[in-house]
């Protein structure tokens, strides 16, 4: 985490990545996703020194994630990947060879 963050951006970010550690990104990913959403709200409100166009004018990025984000709000629910990671968290026996449905069945979904 940058110096520049306040407190306020430091647990913003620390609980986007968990919520997308829970959702089954890896630590990298969630990682890059805290830090790309806390940089984008910092530069909406004005708190960088820097800012492009999209990120002052676009949609934010708790809107965004919202719209695109497949866990659970669209008709195919949350992805085979996310499905995948959430087993392996959980140690499900036998998931690499499992189908999306398969894995949904096992985890309880």
């Amino acid at each position: 985490m940058p110096k520049a963050w306040n407190a306020k951006r430091e647990r913003q970010y620390e609980y986007i990545k968990e919520t997308q550690r829970k959702y089954g990104a890896s630590a990298e990913r969630a990682e890059e996703i805290a830090a790309r959403t806390v940089n984008k709200d910092r530069a909406r409100t004005g708190e960088s020194a820097r800012a492009s166009k999209t990120s002052t004018k676009d949609v934010s990025p708790e809107r965004r994630g919202g719209k695109r984000s497949g866990q659970g709000l669209g008709p195919g629910g949350p992805t085979r990947d996310q499905l995948y990671n959430e087993a392996k968290q959980r140690g499900v026996e036998g998931r690499s060879k499992m189908t999306k449905q398969e894995l949904r069945e096992a985890l309880g979904k």
